[in-house]
């Protein structure tokens, strides 16, 4: 029996609060969009190519951290304690913090030579500056997330993150348009903004953290090599992903500031019905990650089936909705008639992949669960990377609508990556039906 009541409410109950804190992270760029949309288009286009950029060094970090819920779902799968490792993974974050501080303000001087207008380019940077040190922040709230997710302690994270979005909106509008005696920032009133909600997220969960659980000090060079092992690759393949989607506002802002914004609109509105099978995925890399430390073919195989159930239902609703509300949702970030224009019949191409997208996040989150993430990376180098790109980058640049065109060919590479990685998971799970019962 494919779907089962039980596997279906334990999933749904772990990647609910999952869900809220993952369209917490997508609110917090949505209410830059937002507020950004309504002080002015160029504006709009700078955070667009910043975020872009910054987004995509940022999942270097994000991603490694990653592995650290299936990994220690796995610890504590095979009977041993896993509540020492926090220690550990706070100094991984720090170490990871800092690394993407110093790559991030060490590309912004390099910004000047991408090829845009000088003003836009000012603003960008202007931006990139103050977002950089929101590292921190950001990297301390998804290690202490991910460390309190493998022993499925996920409402409090999540709602952390929701009450920062709001934090960020409110602040987003007194620090932009100026307000209550303050000067007008413009874009650094945006960065700031973030810079505080991101901050004031992280260090509430570490100060939540140390008050509710008595750590020891304790050191593990293995845990560490574990987690760049499993993690790695789930880092490569984030940034392979996030880079395929956001060159586009990054090459396309070359030829016209209003590219860069409808790309980043339309991505921002992408991304919220991917957040739950992003969620899922999570919940599912936990499941099986602890099913598969206890050597539990049946129950590893139960939350496989179920999981991919319920995304495939999930985002043939998205599907639907963004299929029929298109204007509409591109009227929430803009007022611009031409930027509605070029994102409306984009909106429809991302409706037509919501199901092969939802899909192979979800078979993403098996194969972390099993730690076995390198396929993922390479299955996002062939269709992301080496086609998706190159297609999508052609078709942009040789025809008259480049917005669409790019998306007309680029989603083409998500169904190539979703049939790579069930065909994979199918050879997987043969071998390791006869390793468990061995």
């Amino acid at each position: 029996m494919l779907i089962d009541r039980k596997y279906i409410s334990e999933l749904i109950k772990l990647a609910l609060p999952i869900f809220m804190g993952n369209i917490g992270i997508i609110l917090i760029n949505a209410g830059d969009c937002f507020v950004a949309g309504r002080y002015s288009t160029q504006t709009l286009a700078a955070i667009s190519i910043a975020t872009a950029i910054h987004a995509t060094v940022s999942m270097l970090g994000v991603g490694l951290l990653l592995s650290v819920s299936p990994l220690l779902a796995n610890i504590r799968g095979a009977g041993c304690k896993a509540k020492k490792y926090f220690y550990p993974t706070l100094k991984f974050a720090l170490f990871t913090s800092f690394m993407l501080l110093a790559l991030t303000l060490g590309y912004i001087p390099l910004l000047k030579y991408v090829g845009y207008t000088p003003e836009l380019v000012l603003e960008v940077q202007k931006y990139t500056y103050i977002i950089a040190f929101s590292s921190f922040g950001m990297i301390l709230h998804v290690a202490l997330k991910e460390f309190l997710q493998a022993y499925e302690i996920v409402f409090l994270p999540n709602l952390v993150m929701l009450i920062s979005v709001i934090c960020n909106i409110i602040l987003n509008f007194i620090l932009t348009f100026g307000m209550f005696g303050l000067p007008q920032m413009g874009v650094e009133g945006l960065a700031t903004a973030t810079l505080i909600a991101r901050t004031g997220c992280g260090f509430f969960l570490l100060g939540y953290c140390l008050y509710k659980f008595k750590f020891e000090n304790f050191c593990d060079t293995k845990y560490y090599k574990q987690i760049v092992k499993i993690g790695f690759p789930i880092s490569m393949a984030i940034v392979i992903e996030f880079l395929s989607f956001n060159s586009m506002a990054i090459l396309l802002g070359r030829i016209s500031a209003i590219y860069a914004a409808a790309q980043n609109i339309i991505m921002t509105l992408a991304n919220m019905s991917f957040m739950f099978p992003l969620a899922l995925s999570n919940a599912i890399a936990v499941k099986v990650g602890f099913s598969n430390g206890a050597r539990n073919y049946s129950e590893l195989i139960s939350y496989i089936k179920n999981g991919i159930a319920i995304t495939v239902g999930f985002m043939c609703m998205a599907s639907l909705f963004f299929a029929t509300c298109s204007r509409y949702l591109a009227g929430i970030f803009t007022t611009d008639l031409d930027l509605i224009n070029v994102i409306v019949p984009v909106m429809y191409i991302v409706a037509a992949f919501q199901i092969s997208d939802g899909l192979q996040v979800a078979i993403g989150g098996v194969f972390k669960g099993v730690k076995r993430t390198k396929i993922v990376m390479y299955s996002n180098l062939i269709a992301y990377l080496l086609i998706g790109v190159t297609s999508g980058y052609y078709c942009a640049t040789h025809f008259k609508h480049h917005l669409f065109a790019f998306w007309a060919a680029f989603s083409s590479s998500s169904f190539l990556l979703t049939a790579i990685l069930i065909i994979c998971l199918k050879n997987m799970l043969k071998k390791m039906k006869k390793e468990f019962s061995t």
